[in-house]
């Protein structure tokens, strides 16, 4: 199989790395396209209004560039100037779980939607931080022996898979578990300052705050030591709840 690589965390990434080594050793042929620089919280940003410029950088046993961009604009990229057919997108791994409301910011979870926009299949694969090397490479072999199963089962139109791990050396990981992404939201804020001139500004508070996950749920399943998968963007024609309140919302 051909897998184009990216991610958020920028084209010097060890996560990047892990992924690349790991389809390598089962065979594999790899294209990498990843931003020059650290792109985390990028959502979905495509640039429209300035160039973007590519450059080839050495990678062994692959070809990979770096693109001055964001995910979304790599994973368009990587298409164009991959050599041969993609057979399989990976965007990660990131440095920090893309679990339940995260995904929505996620630039790993965006470029892996952007690949499934092109009718590429894709998943998006990220691991706590600080996470070991062992860690690292045993998830990144994870993701590809996936993969290669995966891509003899079409995934639903503009759906892609998304996959998380503790930051736990290989042989304490729980079973993978498959689950919902959990709704929890974010509880930070934001502190109010004054600077020197008088004008106000806001500074992100440090620290992670966020509501209870619910059990069952991808976030409560990682914090328990699990690894899980996610199937992200389950989009319906028949919308149950657009059904049964339309009426009342155009009447």
């Amino acid at each position: 199989m051909h897998f184009l690589l990216t991610n958020d965390d920028g084209i010097s990434a060890v996560g990047l790395k892990a992924l690349s080594q790991a389809a390598l050793e089962r065979g594999h042929t790899v294209t990498v396209c990843a931003p020059q620089t650290q792109q985390s919280a990028t959502s979905h940003h495509l640039t429209l209004h300035a160039p973007l410029m590519t450059q080839e950088v050495p990678w062994e046993g692959a070809e990979a560039y770096a693109v001055a961009g964001t995910p979304a604009d790599c994973a368009r990229i990587g298409i164009l100037l991959s050599k041969q057919p993609i057979d399989y997108v990976f965007s990660g791994i990131n440095d920090g779980v893309n679990a339940g409301t995260a995904v929505y910011y996620s630039g790993t979870v965006s470029a892996a939607r952007e690949a499934r926009m092109c009718n590429l299949p894709a998943m998006a694969v990220s691991i706590e931080v600080h996470a070991p090397w062992e860690s690292l490479l045993h998830l990144a072999h994870l993701a590809v022996s996936m993969a290669e199963k995966a891509v003899r089962a079409a995934l639903p139109r503009l759906c892609l898979l998304n996959l998380n791990a503790p930051a736990l050396p290989p042989a304490q990981w729980k079973p993978l578990r498959a689950a919902p992404l959990s709704d929890a939201y974010f509880l930070d804020s934001y502190e109010r300052r004054v600077s020197p001139h008088g004008q106000t500004y806001f500074w992100l508070e440090g620290g992670l705050k966020i509501e209870p996950h619910r059990p069952g749920t991808d976030m409560a399943l990682l914090e328990a030591g699990h690894p899980v998968l996610t199937l992200i963007g389950a989009y319906q024609e028949d919308n149950e709840w657009l059904k049964t309140n339309l009426q009342d919302l155009i009447g």
